[in-house]
């Protein structure tokens, strides 16, 4: 089975949102996380060449590739249960136009949704998704 990453902002709590509710679709355990904080998201974000304070995309590492912002959270939505692969539809309107709309969530979730001094701490039962 090909490995998936989701490498997300640790302190950022619609982030943390958006990593309980992949894991609640993701029966499969197709998808591990990583906070873009830690030492491997850290080496991420240098390889792609990405600021990391504060860091402005979610990424998902897919098949020794690399998805960024809304590209990478409709590859997510592709692999989950339920309805939620329907939106893989929007994958069809240029990638500059979708993340006009990504990156003005991005600038604005610490205000609108919060933020923590530390990052997500997953529970026990969910822990082994978690790359260290």
């Amino acid at each position: 089975m090909m490995e998936r990453v989701i490498f997300f902002d640790g302190v950022c709590d619609f982030c943390s949102f958006w990593v309980k509710f992949v894991i609640a679709r993701d029966p499969k355990k197709r998808f591990r996380f990583a906070p873009l904080q830690s030492p491997l998201g850290k080496q991420v974000l240098k390889a792609l060449a990405l600021p990391d304070d504060p860091p402005q995309s979610v990424i998902l590492q897919e098949g020794g590739r690399y998805y960024l912002r809304s590209t990478a959270s409709l590859r997510i939505l592709r692999r989950l249960s339920g309805l939620w692969p329907l939106l893989y539809i929007l994958i069809v309107i240029p990638t500059p136009i979708r993340d006009l709309a990504y990156n003005f969530i991005a600038r604005n979730r610490y205000r609108w949704f919060g933020r923590n001094d530390a990052c997500f701490v997953p529970t026990p039962e969910i822990r082994e998704r978690f790359l260290s």
